[in-house]
């Protein structure tokens, strides 16, 4: 069965981010360490520099670092060979520049910008070689990690940042469209997760995370890296697939069955749909992440499949496709409006079948909004 090529695509990317959006946003980290008791932030190239600068320079061993404290300008320490990209960044108007030569020490120069008694926030994917040469400058200082001192730092998305991930969804749902069109009899999961990366290409993507497509007993494995298994009449299939469409992210999953599903199939099916909506229902201002996990959860657990959900409801989205908040027991952080994260239940038996259905939702004022709207009901592929 040919897939039948999608159509032209014709879409009007959205307005960038101006060095206005950038200094707010790291103005509020500032403000928010302070609030915490930290001395400031300290921000390696990774998703958390690319959030509030918009610069996205290479990880290497030479130091780049962004420095955040509280009533105080914002200051990029870059090397001296990679100062003119940095200052083409949208954010830069906001932020001073200071940069070192090669053969001098970066350490020094960033140790003159900070507290030397003082306790920071650092970015998680902070290399180690980074931190102790920090550590070494200024053997007064302390560290913590960003996710733990700010875990909602990037967690709430402004009007724009909610348009760019409905756009992302809605991306992911034509590409799941398009893959039901596909044969999956026959073919290696490698194939049919080839043709999913092509169509989220297809449909705006510039990077693609992951395409996990799990047939039969590898359905069991959530975390399943599609392989050479050849996928039979009478498998169930889970597809979790999504990536980055102009910066921000999807993710979603929906299983399907070659041919029809036996009864037993089609309840598994059932009960995780049910989990799914009872997670979605739970999603509201003021309502915690625990609560989200224990809405979906007490559905499988009435089911009697309560040992065979063995992950957390949900997690954060963004910028990258994992991130806080995560719906979990022992999340009490309130929700409100303007977060992201997934809601996706799952059963997983283990050398028979995997069932998952998973949505990106965002908080409104008065619940949530789901950003994938594809059926949910078990999909009959070829």
């Amino acid at each position: 069965m040919p897939m039948t090529p999608p159509p032209t695509q014709t879409q009007t990317p959205p307005a960038p981010f101006t060095a206005d959006d950038y200094r707010a946003r790291m103005d509020r980290a500032a403000r928010a360490a302070a609030d915490a008791g930290l001395a400031g932030v300290l921000v390696a190239p990774g998703p958390d520099l690319v959030h509030l600068t918009g610069y996205a320079p290479p990880t290497t061993e030479r130091l780049t670092l962004l420095v955040l404290v509280a009533g105080r300008e914002p200051v990029l320490v870059v090397p001296a060979l990679e100062a003119p990209d940095a200052e083409k960044a949208a954010g830069a108007p906001g932020i001073a520049l200071r940069d070192w030569a090669d053969g001098k020490d970066p350490y020094a120069v960033t140790a003159g910008l900070l507290d030397p008694a003082g306790r920071f926030a650092v970015s998680d994917n902070t290399w180690a070689l980074h931190l102790l040469g920090l550590g070494t400058a200024l053997p007064g200082t302390a560290y913590t990690a960003l996710t733990d001192a700010l875990p909602m730092l990037r967690a709430v998305k402004d009007a724009r940042e909610l348009e760019r991930l409905a756009a992302a969804g809605a991306a992911a749902d034509a590409a799941y469209e398009k893959i039901l069109e596909v044969r999956f009899a026959g073919r290696r999961e490698t194939e049919v997760a080839a043709d999913l990366a092509g169509l989220l290409r297809d449909f705006g993507h510039s990077q693609v995370d992951f395409t996990i497509v799990g047939s039969g007993p590898n359905g069991a494995n959530p975390h399943h890296e599609a392989g050479d298994r050849t996928i039979e009449p009478g498998d169930t299939v889970v597809l979790d697939f999504g990536g980055l469409k102009d910066g921000y992210g999807s993710d979603t999953s929906r299983t399907v069955h070659v041919g029809e599903p036996t009864p037993a199939e089609q309840h598994v099916h059932d009960v995780v749909r049910e989990a799914q909506q009872a997670g979605y229902e739970a999603v509201r201002p003021g309502a915690a992440g625990q609560d989200v996990d224990r809405a979906a959860r007490e559905i499988i657990e009435a089911a009697g499949y309560g040992d065979l959900f063995i992950h957390r409801t949900g997690h954060g989205i963004g910028v990258t496709t994992h991130e806080p908040p995560y719906m979990i027991e022992g999340e009490e952080q309130p929700l409100v409006p303007g977060m992201c994260f997934s809601v996706e239940p799952g059963i997983y038996l283990p050398g028979r079948f995997g069932v998952r259905i998973e949505d990106i939702v965002a908080v409104t004022e008065d619940g949530g909004r789901r950003l994938n709207n594809t059926d949910r009901a078990m999909a009959i592929v070829a």
